[in-house]
């Protein structure tokens, strides 16, 4: 009889998180693919970002900014915590 190591369960959430079509592809990749497609996840962004802007003009470039507002108040949240 051999030992077999089993792997550790996903909560719930990271699931869901996991299954939305193509979010999910990126973030699985990115946690458990190769560490450098984080390179070509922000290119990825930042191409539909400035597409967005040529596409649509100055509110393609504005709107994604203010829908980030909130997630960059997350983040200095986060950070700011002693």
């Amino acid at each position: 009889m051999s030992v077999a190591d089993i792997p550790a369960r996903r909560p719930f959430w990271l699931k869901l998180f996991l299954a939305i079509p193509v979010i999910g592809w990126v973030a699985r990749d990115l946690m458990f693919g190769d560490k450098d497609n984080i390179w070509y996840a922000i290119i990825a962004f930042v191409s539909l970002w400035m597409s967005s802007a040529i596409v649509f003009g100055l509110p393609g470039l504005y709107l994604p900014a203010l829908a980030l507002v909130p997630v960059m108040f997350v983040f200095l949240i986060i950070f700011a915590k002693p």
